[in-house]
């Protein structure tokens, strides 16, 4: 996805810089690999236990020409949120683009969800999103511009047995994406949430449980495959760029066809 100017190729997002948390594996890597290779600069974050797969991903970024930005960060601290924020922005000169991207599932019958498993979904899923995006808002409010994604889910759209607590949380992250669309659409910032289906990453593998249970959801998926991370790569790129200008607010369900409203 590079535009054409007089026979010059360019990348769509090229001098932007992108902040993706939870960028070690799964979608977030894809995600962060391929903002970069559409021209991003991307800082990577992710726990303190997750570092050597994020270096990983910081030689793919810098394999594709860009600058790579790696911190260990647990969302669930605003402290922490604001130290690395502050640096990257100092580092980079700002962050244009910000994924919402960290997220955990447990799954569990919501019988069996005790109050310290619940607290940790929301501390991540939901209130991650909250501290992150309140820490980029002044900045992307004193430039006018800015690109904030969040990483829901189509469990969000209806829930599923086991997943009642995880469900919650992304409709959690809906409604926040809906809300601050409209609280900071005025400072020229977009927020727009993408909804994963199913999508082949070692938490959904294990979540799935069996090769069965992949073939059975591949039969019901109007494509007749599950996702892949680079599957959410595409819609991401569209959000960040130039080319949503005009989209805010929004729930993009990407799933292959499993669910439709």
């Amino acid at each position: 996805m590079a535009a054409q100017d007089n026979g010059v190729r360019t990348m769509i997002l090229e001098g932007k810089t992108a902040l993706v948390t939870g960028a070690s594996r799964g979608i977030g890597a894809a995600i962060a690999v391929g903002l970069a290779k559409q021209g991003a600069d991307v800082a990577i974050t992710d726990l303190a236990s997750e570092a050597d797969a994020l270096a990983k991903v910081q030689a793919e970024i810098e394999a594709a020409g860009r600058t790579c930005y790696n911190h260990d960060l647990d969302v669930t601290s605003k402290v922490r949120i604001e130290q690395i924020f502050a640096a990257v922005t100092e580092a980079a000169g700002g962050i244009d683009i910000l994924v919402n991207n960290a997220g955990i599932l447990v799954a569990k019958p919501l019988e069996e969800v005790d109050e310290k498993l619940w607290d940790a979904h929301f501390d991540v899923n939901g209130k991650g999103i909250l501290l992150c995006t309140n820490a980029i808002l002044p900045q992307m409010r004193a430039r006018k511009a800015g690109r904030i994604i969040n990483i829901a889910s189509i469990a969000g759209r209806q829930g599923s047995p086991t997943q009642g607590h995880y469900a919650a949380t992304k409709a959690t992250a809906i409604t926040l994406t809906r809300v601050y669309a409209q609280e900071v659409g005025m400072d020229g910032i977009t927020v727009n949430a993408i909804c994963p289906g199913i999508i082949l990453t070692e938490m959904g593998k294990t979540n799935l449980g069996s090769q069965e249970a992949i073939d059975h959801w591949s039969t019901v998926a109007s494509l007749k495959r599950l996702g892949d991370p680079v599957d959410v790569v595409g819609p991401t790129v569209f959000f960040a760029s130039d080319l949503s200008d005009f989209v805010t607010g929004q729930a993009l369900n990407v799933c292959g066809g499993i669910y439709f409203h």
